[in-house]
């Protein structure tokens, strides 16, 4: 996210910008079935949707994110930020906060495990 003069960073966790497949349902809605979304960054408090479907703020997600070894992290969050497509310089999409994240996903993400193993030779 670009800053705008005067605008400090108010996250608490340092994000990694990332391309990760993430379903998304609304957390009232009981339907099976969910949207599917790219992830642009990623950290152990939230993530960035890139979406031009976007949800409205304060609305609560529930997100299924698949990581590059196959391992889901599910988690529920909070949309805290919409962004409408500002040209080349900003992605349409959606701040998720987390609310509820599973320790052993928060931690994983907090490490950087998130791409696949690297083969020795």
């Amino acid at each position: 996210m670009k800053l705008t003069p005067g605008r400090r960073d108010m996250r608490k966790f340092r994000r990694r910008p990332v391309e990760l497949p993430v379903t998304v349902r609304a957390a009232a809605n009981r339907v099976q079935g969910g949207i599917r979304l790219d992830a642009a960054d990623l950290s152990e408090g939230g993530a960035f949707l890139r979406s031009d479907l976007l949800f409205e703020v304060g609305e609560r997600l529930e997100l299924d994110i698949v990581l590059p070894n196959s391992r889901v992290v599910r988690a529920r969050g909070r949309v805290v930020r919409v962004s409408r497509s500002g040209g080349r310089q900003s992605l349409p999409g959606m701040g998720i906060e987390f609310t509820e994240l599973a320790a052993g996903d928060r931690q994983t993400i907090a490490l950087g495990l998130l791409s696949p193993p690297k083969r020795v030779r």
